[in-house]
């Protein structure tokens, strides 16, 4: 199996299964001499473990790391960052089931028809555990990014639960605010609304029934510096939707307007030349916009009477946002390494 590797010029291994011994990730790229927030890691770590409220899976996982390499003296080395987290709280025999009849819409069967042999316990390697790696890269990104660029910031939130969307009185409230101080972790559901408890009472439903909710997060990128992204092959724009598309469960990534583009007419399209309509993107290279980015989930796999007898997450979209956050976060760690090297 290949294509375990993200990044250009910040890389990201990931490598484990849910149910092994372990999971973790190897940063390779990180320049030394970067200041090693170790509290940022465990901060975030806790941000995407299971177990944190009744709309998640009640899975278990204090998901401490273990720091192999890489960090001495509470700098980075510029050498390989090895960190590893152990598993602890897996409950293997809640997958015999599965292990005979694959989850529809899940990634059960089509590991087993590539490969031949795979470990359907806990979903093995496509298991949404997966991601605890992409959040260790994610916060050396931000570490290297504070010291690098400290105006940039990402943000990101829940912006739909099933049918229940952001209102625009929540998007003025949240553009109004300071990106860095707001809290969207003081909702369950990260959904930062007036209707927040609404959208927790859906979710809530949805898991007593055996069923699951699609929905959508956003991520704000603001402050980024002008100029980031490689013209023909890696757009600014393609890397980040690679980036989002490649977490899974998700079905759709929209950059600016998005998929309303396609019934807009440019001369009212193109009204501004700043503006939320391109996203803070325009030629694959960043405008030094607030950079907005819409990520669709569907509605997790397990439901019926797997959902009701294992541990599911009902509506994953809450968990995914700090996913997210990492993937953009080391997307901007790449191409501000990218940039250093764009002219003499």
């Amino acid at each position: 199996m290949g294509a375990n590797v993200f990044g250009q010029r910040f890389q990201l291994m990931s490598f484990g299964e849910s149910h092994g011994v372990a999971l973790g990730a190897v940063i390779d790229g990180c320049p030394a001499g970067v200041i090693f927030d170790e509290e940022l890691l465990r901060r975030e770590m806790g941000r995407r473990r299971p177990g944190q409220s009744a709309l998640t899976t009640s899975r278990q996982e204090a998901d401490e790391v273990e720091i192999l390499s890489g960090v001495y003296e509470g700098r980075t080395l510029g050498t390989p960052i090895a960190v590893m987290v152990r598993n602890r709280d897996q409950r293997s025999p809640d997958y015999a089931t599965i292990a005979q009849q694959p989850r529809p819409g899940h990634a059960d069967d089509v590991w087993k028809e590539k490969f031949g042999h795979s470990d359907p316990r806990g979903g093995g390697r496509s298991s949404g555990r997966e991601t605890l790696s992409r959040v260790i890269g994610g916060a050396l990104a931000r570490m290297f990014l504070r010291q690098e660029v400290p105006p940039l910031h990402v943000l990101g939130m829940t912006s739909q639960v099933g049918d229940l969307l952001l209102t625009e009185e929540d998007r003025r409230l949240l553009a109004a605010q300071d990106p860095a101080s707001v809290n969207v972790d003081a909702h369950a559901a990260r959904f930062p609304s007036l209707h927040a408890a609404r959208a927790e009472e859906k979710i809530l439903a949805a898991r007593e029934a055996g069923d699951s909710l699609g929905g959508a997060a956003e991520i704000w990128i603001t402050s980024p510096p002008k100029g980031l992204g490689q013209p023909v092959f890696h757009k600014l724009k393609a890397d980040l939707a690679a980036a989002m598309m490649s977490v899974g469960a998700t079905s759709a990534v929209e950059i600016g307007a998005g998929v309303e583009a396609g019934a807009a007419r440019g001369q009212e399209f193109h009204v501004d030349a700043a503006g939320d309509v391109y996203g803070g993107i325009r030629g694959g290279i960043a405008s030094g916009e607030t950079i907005r980015v819409r990520v669709s989930f569907k509605p997790t796999s397990s439901i019926h009477d797997v959902a009701k007898k294992g541990r599911h997450d009902p509506f994953i979209v809450t968990r995914a946002v700090p996913v997210l956050e990492a993937m953009a976060w080391m997307v901007m760690a790449d191409h501000v390494l990218w940039a250093r090297t764009d002219r003499v």
